[in-house]
């Protein structure tokens, strides 16, 4: 199974923390997000593993090098030159994803019990374009699905923006984002846009005529290590849990 990282943000919302380091390389209990990842991809049955990278990246390859990519082939997708969004970052990996089996993408900087397995074989059951792995949370911004778990839109709750696969609906259900997500292998393959672009506006381009899923994780923990306060909880957390 194939799994791509998505390790090439700028991390500037832990300020100090990524002034001289990349965002996958800031610790929690000891150990690198970059790590964290792997380790749990790899414990999940996951044998291939892409990385982007952009800020620091170097470091980035140099860790990788140092832990002989942790008993896993490991391949760079380079951004060095343009950070690209979580959509783009697609499509300039697209020569390490394909293959003839779905994949998952992860960010770096979430930590969970999601299981893999059951995401995947949600998402072959739909037979989906894609599978988004969603939870009840509190989120300035939501996936809208309707009854059948199909994405229908996008929307801010703080702006009060909305976003439409095609017309608005109602009688929807709203959740939040996971940062983990499953593609087939056609997806890349139906992506109309270049360069920069966010992954959540091709989801929505591509729902309006294929199956862009919604899975439903309730696993006791999951978190997003986005600033430094973050990761503080999540350390208390894990540390009182025993991890």
């Amino acid at each position: 199974m194939k799994a791509f990282i998505l390790a090439a943000g700028l991390g500037t919302r832990l300020g100090d923390l990524t002034k001289d380091r990349p965002k996958a390389l800031v610790k929690i209990n000891g150990e690198e997000l970059l790590a964290l990842t792997i380790r749990r991809l790899k414990e999940q049955g996951f044998t291939e593993i892409v990385v982007n990278i952009h800020h620091h990246g170097e470091m980035v390859m140099d860790f990788l090098k140092k832990y002989d990519d942790f008993g896993v082939p490991i391949h760079i997708s380079d951004e060095r030159d343009q950070l690209l969004d979580t959509g783009g970052a697609l499509v300039k990996a697209a020569k390490y994803l394909n293959g003839d089996e779905p994949v998952l993408v992860h960010n770096v900087d979430i930590i969970s019990e999601v299981n893999f397995s059951k995401l995947l074989a949600f998402h072959a059951e739909r037979q989906a374009l894609s599978t988004l792995c969603v939870r009840e949370r509190a989120s300035d911004r939501a996936l809208i699905f309707d009854h059948q778990w199909q994405l229908k839109g996008w929307s801010n709750n703080k702006t009060g923006e909305f976003k439409w696969s095609t017309s608005p609906v109602t009688g929807y259900q709203t959740y939040a984002f996971s940062g983990i997500y499953v593609i087939s292998p056609e997806f890349i393959r139906k992506i109309n846009q270049k360069g920069k672009f966010s992954i959540i506006d091709t989801w929505l381009d591509l729902a309006g005529k294929n199956k862009i899923a919604g899975y439903l994780d309730k696993s006791e923990y999951w978190f997003d290590l986005g600033t430094s306060e973050k990761i503080k909880n999540a350390e208390l957390y894990l540390k009182n849990k025993g991890y």
